[in-house]
């Protein structure tokens, strides 16, 4: 191997851009390539048992598979140039927070805007997606493979609640984000200050691979919320800037006991979007997990994605969306930073959070842990 990361991926994969932008930001050497490369089917794909992305092999022939696995590695690595998480203990609690909701709590807005206006889109899709299409297939492989792609992306969509009837909603809430974050932006270059930390790139995930590639939904983003884009652009940059300090020049980040309003604002919005969902997720898991009881097939083996569909109440309708028991494998990153502070510290955190009606995420639990094992989510004890 040479000193060189390889990162399997895609352009328009949404999971794959958090990992991307660490790498660039941080000038850690990467050579990318498609989730379709040879390389990998014949070597990652066989040795992981599961087709996934991103994953990255290190110089010494490690492979590390999912991008909030991989933003720690290379954090332990010390490859970080910007530190990944805060010191600030309630700060550190909110960027975890944001990067369990960017990661999961904007995947309606993320699937509408990229499925839902093929006039737009799919041309530019269909040229995306050749990254995990084998070259050696030939065109109209490729295109029988997208065709394949997409309408399984399709269903996905329906499965995080992307309905007719939900259409006007997902635009209201995603139009909401937009604004909110746009006003927060106006007064800090990243969501906690003056450099990126772990909740930025949760939301860079969403916000970069779908939203802000696709045509329809880019276009919007530059015409409606500038400011997002210019953070967008920010995010991706492999070069060193030097920009004029807007928080504290010692840490770059907001103190937990000066947080403005901008961002409360924000944390108001992920309680009255996505708490309801979560709050169900977890209820119908602890159900779930009972009706198993002992059954291996079912509780030892590897997870799945979803293990079925929940029911809740979202801007005044009831709508369900699949559970996936890997938001709570990105939720315990946030228990285990709260069980672990003093007790003055979660007093804060936890005033915080209930200020702005997020307790659910820090006392609404499932059962078991969500370990992952062997490239899998599997449960723990």
């Amino acid at each position: 191997m040479g000193k060189d990361y390889i990162l399997y991926g895609m352009q328009a994969s949404l999971f794959t851009g958090k990992a991307r932008a660490y790498m660039r930001r941080n000038r850690i050497p990467v050579i990318e390539r498609g989730a379709g490369h040879p390389e990998f089917m014949s070597r990652v794909y066989p040795h992981m048992q599961r087709f996934i992305m991103p994953v990255i092999e290190t110089p010494g022939g490690e492979i590390i598979q999912d991008g909030t696995d991989i933003l720690e590695y290379l954090e332990g690595q010390g490859l970080g140039r910007e530190p990944l998480f805060p010191e600030n203990p309630v700060v550190k609690a909110v960027s975890l927070l944001f990067q369990l909701f960017g990661n999961e709590g904007l995947l309606r807005p993320a699937m509408h805007y990229r499925w839902n206006f093929d006039d737009d889109n799919l041309d530019f899709l269909k040229v995306s997606f050749r990254d995990v299409m084998p070259l050696e297939f030939g065109v109209k492989a490729n295109d029988a493979g997208f065709e394949n792609a997409s309408g399984r992306m399709r269903k996905a969509a329906k499965a995080f609640g992307v309905f007719d009837k939900t259409i006007p909603l997902v635009e209201e809430s995603y139009a909401e984000f937009l604004s909110l974050f746009s006003n927060h932006l106006a007064g800090s270059y990243y969501l906690l200050g003056d450099r990126p930390t772990i909740g930025d790139y949760g939301l860079f995930n969403p916000l970069y691979a779908h939203l802000a590639r696709d045509p329809k939904p880019a276009f919007l983003m530059k015409t409606s919320a500038p400011l997002v884009w210019n953070w967008v652009e920010r995010m991706n940059r492999p070069e060193a800037t030097e920009e004029h300090t807007l928080v504290d020049p010692q840490t770059g980040l907001y103190e937990g006991d000066a947080i403005p309003e901008t961002l409360t604002d924000l944390m108001t919005y992920i309680g009255q979007e996505y708490a309801a969902e979560f709050s169900a997720h977890v209820d119908f898991t602890d159900n779930w997990l009972e009706e198993q009881g002992d059954n291996p097939e079912k509780v030892k083996a590897p997870l799945g994605r979803g293990i079925g569909f929940s029911a809740f109440e979202w801007r005044g309708i009831e709508m369900s969306s699949v559970v996936m028991p890997y938001r709570f494998y990105l939720a315990q990153k946030l228990w285990d930073h709260f069980d672990a502070c003093s007790e003055e510290d979660q007093t804060s955190i936890r005033n915080l959070f209930s200020q702005t009606g997020l307790d659910v995420f820090l006392d609404k639990r499932p059962s078991r842990r969500v370990l992952r094992k062997d490239y899998h989510e599997v449960w723990g004890d």
